[in-house]
């Protein structure tokens, strides 16, 4: 199969490289991808929700395959126009439809379908500018501190976590206010639950489900989870705490009646859906979905399926996933993301990369990367994906580390406390 993956960061080059494994790829593109993924396969300058000029790559290449890696494209509806488009629609897309994407494009989608089909998650409100009163006495009810999310997509910034209540009032005025945009049109007011988060991942034909290894990921940009959040600074899998009882659960719980709402719903889905849960005293709650593998989880995640990628996908899309088997390696992976200075804030692009030749004992995901001339140099905020697999979490973790002190650019910063609370 000649196969288009859709993105340009870590996630779709560690897909990539984990697709240039399988006897079933032919040809590898990316749209628009990076750095890493031109030693893959053909990069195509083409942005992620260009649908019209992805029509005529995909036909241009005898595209067989699009799998979908970030959200947008997914929310704002891709797989639908290849549907319904008559040159297109024998194309097998993996990633959900519009109505699916809605599972992430709406955070008050998401919780009124959890709530419907009674999978557990956090007491919640939404609030508009009409029932501003009603979310300013919900907030009064509830025991710091206080969460509030934008509805819509807010590119990973639209969660605020408040201590104080009169502070967590005035942000919900400015976000109903459009301190978001059209995202905060509407905003989710929940109560806050305390525990271990953990990133459970499953692909699904819309019936069947496989469920894929586990990872813990590291979002504040600070050691000891200090400080803003990010797009992801590393992530380690297995989980320790996410055992066969605590699984269990999640499968029972959360995954079944997900997949099994979405099908009484007549949602059709297929891709993967990503689970954001919370451990809370041995039990999983669901912070959030997502419609679309994790990044930087998909970095560690890879490494650890033992099973044809290619073959997976083309299951999901084909609707014969009950077919296959997901082999995982036992080892532990982890993943250290090294990113440029400023970031989450303002940083620069453009430095010289250097190093990567001295790199052994780990694999190295390209995330904002790009070539002037020859020269490879930093092209966003998350830069590099430093991989590895290690019989256990020290192993692994000591091959990362080490690795990620021989790459060098200016400015070059990295978490150096993933796993502390493992």
């Amino acid at each position: 199969m000649n196969i288009l993956v859709i993105g340009s960061g870590g996630r779709e080059h560690a897909m990539g490289w984990k697709l240039a494994q399988s006897k079933r790829t032919e040809q590898l593109f990316f749209a628009p991808g990076n750095a890493g993924t031109s030693e893959l396969g053909t990069n195509l300058e083409i942005g992620v929700n260009d649908f019209q000029q992805l029509k005529r790559a995909v036909l241009k290449n005898k595209i067989n395959l699009v799998v979908v890696g970030p959200e947008v494209p997914l929310v704002e509806g891709i797989h639908d126009f290849f549907a319904a488009d008559t040159e297109l629609r024998e194309v097998k897309v993996v990633g959900p439809k519009k109505a699916g994407a809605q599972l992430e494009g709406s955070k008050d989608f998401a919780k009124e379908f959890m709530m419907r089909h009674n999978i557990p998650t956090a007491k919640y409100l939404t609030v508009t500018k009409k029932n501003l009163n009603e979310g300013l006495a919900f907030l009064e009810a509830l025991p710091a501190p206080y969460v509030l999310k934008a509805d819509g997509l807010a590119a990973g910034k639209g969660v605020l976590i408040i201590e104080n209540l009169e502070e967590a009032k005035n942000a919900l005025n400015e976000m109903l206010g459009g301190k978001f945009g059209e995202a905060s049109n509407k905003v989710v007011i929940e109560e806050f639950l305390s525990g271990v988060e953990v990133s459970v991942f499953v692909i699904t034909d819309g019936t069947d489900y496989k469920i894929l290894p586990e990872a813990k990921d590291y979002k504040r940009i600070g050691e000891g989870d200090t400080g803003l959040n990010t797009g992801g600074m590393g992530a380690i899998s297995p989980v320790p705490f996410a055992n066969e009882e605590f699984m269990s659960k999640v499968e029972s719980r959360i995954i079944r009646p997900t997949v099994n709402g979405l099908k009484v719903s007549e949602i059709e889905y297929n891709g993967f859906i990503f689970f954001g849960l919370i451990n809370v005293d041995g039990n999983p709650y669901v912070i959030e979905y997502n419609v679309r593998l994790g990044d930087p989880e998909t970095e560690a995640v890879l490494l650890r399926v033992k099973s044809d990628f290619a073959e997976l996908l083309e299951a999901a899309a084909d609707g014969t996933l009950a077919e296959k088997e997901v082999e995982f390696d036992n080892q532990t992976a982890v993943t250290v993301m090294l990113v440029s200075g400023g970031y989450p804030g303002s940083y620069e692009k453009g430095k010289t990369i250097s190093g990567l030749e001295k790199v052994s004992g780990s694999i190295v995901f390209h995330a904002g990367t790009t070539r002037d001339n020859e020269t490879l140099v930093t092209n966003g905020g998350r830069v590099l994906a430093v991989s590895s697999l290690g019989n256990n979490k020290v192993e692994a973790l000591t091959a990362s580390y080490r690795n990620a002190g021989v790459i060098q650019f200016e400015k070059k910063y990295f978490r150096k406390d993933l796993g502390f609370d493992l």
